[in-house]
């Protein structure tokens, strides 16, 4: 019995993929849907205000950093950090000085 309903309940469902396609299954829309859309709105409502009014000013937030000095300690540390990972700066002419070994030109 348990096997014919689920051959039965399966000619209900849509050829192909479920959800893609000509023949698709499409969900109902619920209130609860409605509701959680609603509260993304109004939460993305409230980032765009605190995005328009900040706390500080550009200028207040520039001049606070700079007051507490840790514009230099953040720029030394990120240049001894790119010290240790990259290698020094090579030049093409530097690759290539072995091969200089007689200019007949000059």
């Amino acid at each position: 019995m348990k096997l014919s309903l689920i051959l039965f309940r399966r000619n209900r469902l849509p050829n192909g993929h479920i959800f893609r396609g000509k023949d698709r299954l499409v969900k109902r829309v619920e209130p609860r849907h409605l509701r959680r859309l609603q509260e993304n709105f109004a939460i993305e409502e409230q980032n765009m205000f605190y995005l328009r009014f900040p706390y500080l000013t550009e200028a207040e937030s520039a001049g606070h950093v700079k007051a507490m000095g840790k514009v230099e300690e953040r720029k030394r540390a990120c240049r001894d950090k790119n010290l240790k990972i990259f290698k020094e700066d090579v030049t093409l002419y530097e690759r290539l000085k072995h091969l200089r070994v007689k200019e007949s030109w000059d």
